[in-house]
């Protein structure tokens, strides 16, 4: 399996709702290091996985709603939980719909995969993986 993998950060506020969370339930903010990693069994005829730019296009496109933002306060969110494996997801749904639609300079129909990884720390990270067919 080839892979290319792309890297942006954020910057977010949010709270936490449940006694697990501890001091989290309070507003707190966060930096988040995002890795995509998009994944092909074979290169295509240029010889890549995606084109390296587009991938980073795509990927900042996505995060740019979120950066600098109280996530308490975004409507889609409302009610949930924004946690760091929540997020993941929610990066990996649009991205795989960026590469459904070959917006990533090649047929998103030769793509395997996406993993999407956020890094809360040096020591601590989550990541979701998914097909997208």
């Amino acid at each position: 399996m080839f892979a290319v993998e792309v890297r942006q950060h954020i910057m977010v506020a949010h709270s936490f709702r449940g006694e697990v969370f501890g001091p989290a339930q309070r507003l707190h903010g966060a930096t988040f290091v995002v890795d995509a990693a998009f994944m092909a069994e074979r290169l295509d005829a240029n010889g890549i996985v995606v084109d390296i730019g587009r991938a980073q296009e795509v990927l900042k496109s996505v995060l740019a709603p979120l950066d600098y933002r109280n996530l308490d306060e975004v409507p889609e969110f409302a009610g949930i939980n924004t946690t760091t494996e929540f997020l993941t997801r929610h990066v990996f749904d649009a991205l795989a719909a960026a590469a459904r639609a070959d917006a990533l300079g090649r047929n998103g129909r030769e793509l395997a995969a996406i993993r999407v990884t956020l890094s809360e720390s040096h020591l601590a990270r989550a990541w979701y993986e998914g097909a997208l067919w």
